[in-house]
């Protein structure tokens, strides 16, 4: 997991192996004698009266523009029998407006030499664009023409859930290992008091097949309006150009009511849980240890970030160095946080691990608990820490190098931070990490007692040919 990365494909499992206001905030100028911090954004925002907040920031080095809109919705919103809407609308976007038919969103980007793309998670959907910059005012053009008047017709519904209901069984069903991350991170919640994060992103073919063209309708209306979606735009333009684009497109379409709120309620540490599954795709056996998190703006965060990186992140993790590299017990481990994004809610941190030929899952499971409880138990050491900081903060500076990673960071610290001027601000919580933080969040979120514990069982391996290390 990069933590500072916000860029995701949509459902991509996460394994190596989307008249104006004045501006109503912005970000803090640069003294004139004190060179500005390398990844610094410096940005304006303003909103519409129709509640359209919109989020700019200038960088003339190269002749590109990002143009990236977030709705604030996402599986997260959907209720009971109508799981896969978020997702589902994150494909019927694409299906033609009132002025723009079937085809030619997509295709006016690609003939300027731009590209254009969108992902679900559970708390967004993210639709973006990044072309040349004298294209911003087509790509304004039609990201205002399908929230003003998208077409939800009847075709374009069963096509695109026909779509849905595919990909669910090419990246998910018939991925292998691909339920571990669709499905096993909902299994941590409760569906009758956490339905938000207990259904997964994607969503099921049972409530695609029984959704109803005036329930999607209705979905769109009341989440796919001006005050329930930011528009944040960065890289080489005029602002004066900008702010006239955005008035002349955006500024009459009609706001809605506020969508209803989210609430879940989970607990840490109900007791730990086993399960096992079947995964008929799979040439190895495999482990994932789920653990529940604090949302994303807890205190907690900037350690938890670094515990994960010391963990699981790099060939120097202690993961992959005690249990890949010594014991030789596993194809590969990854660990991450959240792996679609950040969470308003309560989060997972997830570990996983393949096994390697002729190691059992038990075993593999073993040597992982062995790695959680040095760690909780004896903490990290200072050289330890330093590095997880130095990976951090090169991944920091790497996502705030292209128009659309600054944009993407834009959106991230608008919807998950208390303020969008963290975005300057909130690397400094992660250098503020001590060893004794990392040790403390290790002994709360890694407690035995906080765990999802999923053997995967994989029947090809039963059959599958011998070798030392897993060749």
């Amino acid at each position: 997991m990069a933590l500072f990365s916000r860029r995701a494909s949509a459902l991509v499992i996460p394994l190596a192996l989307c008249s104006a206001h004045p501006a109503s905030a912005q970000a803090p100028a640069a003294s004139a004698t004190a060179p500005t911090p390398v990844g610094t954004v410096d940005f304006r925002t303003f909103t519409l009266p129709n509640g359209l907040r919109v989020i700019y920031a200038q960088d003339h080095t190269t002749p590109v523009v990002a143009v990236d809109i977030w709705y604030n919705v996402g599986s997260r919103n959907e209720t009971p029998g109508h799981s896969g809407f978020a997702h589902l609308f994150e494909h019927l976007m694409f299906e033609g407006s009132a002025h723009a038919p079937k085809g030619l969103h997509s295709h006016l980007i690609e003939r300027a030499g731009g590209e254009d793309n969108a992902s679900t998670a559970e708390d967004r959907t993210d639709y973006y664009a990044v072309v040349p910059s004298n294209n911003l005012n087509v790509v304004l053009w039609l990201e205002a023409d399908r929230m003003r008047a998208l077409a939800v017709t009847e075709d374009a519904f069963h096509n695109q859930r026909e779509t849905v209901e595919e990909e669910r069984r090419l990246r998910v069903e018939n991925e292998p290992y691909g339920s571990v991350f669709a499905e096993s991170i909902t299994w941590l919640f409760d569906s009758t008091t956490c339905f938000p994060y207990a259904h997964s992103v994607i969503g099921s073919v049972q409530d695609l097949d029984a959704a109803q063209l005036p329930e999607v309708q209705a979905f769109h209306t009341m989440y796919y309006a001006p005050n329930n979606a930011t528009l944040v735009v960065t890289g080489d333009f005029r602002v004066a150009e900008l702010r006239h684009l955005v008035n002349a497109y955006f500024a009459t379409i009609p706001s809605q009511p506020p969508p209803p709120r989210v609430t879940c309620k989970s607990r840490l540490s109900p007791g730990v849980e086993r399960r096992t599954i079947t995964d008929v795709h799979a040439m190895l056996p495999g482990i994932a240890r789920l653990y529940r998190i604090p949302p994303h703006d807890d205190p907690d965060t900037p350690a938890l970030g670094l515990l994960t990186v010391i963990l699981g992140e790099g060939e120097s993790s202690r993961l992959n160095v005690g249990v890949v590299r010594r014991d030789k017990a596993a194809l590969g481990i990854q660990a991450s946080i959240n792996p679609y994004d950040s969470r308003r809610g309560p989060g997972v941190l997830v570990i996983f691990g393949v096994s390697n030929q002729g190691v059992t899952p038990a075993t593999l499971d073993s040597l992982i608990g062995r790695e959680l409880d040095s760690l909780r138990t004896t903490g990290v050491g200072d050289d330890e820490l330093a590095k997880a900081k130095n990976m951090l903060r090169a991944d920091f500076v790497h996502s705030r190098e292209t128009a659309i990673g600054r944009a993407e960071e834009l959106q991230h610290y608008a919807m998950f931070h208390a303020a969008l001027s963290e975005i300057n601000t909130d690397f400094d919580r992660y250098l503020a990490v001590t060893s004794a933080d990392v040790r403390r969040v290790a002994r709360k979120y890694l407690d035995p007692a906080n765990l999802l514990d999923v053997t995967v069982v994989a029947p090809a391996s039963a059959t599958a040919p011998t070798g030392g290390n897993g060749e």
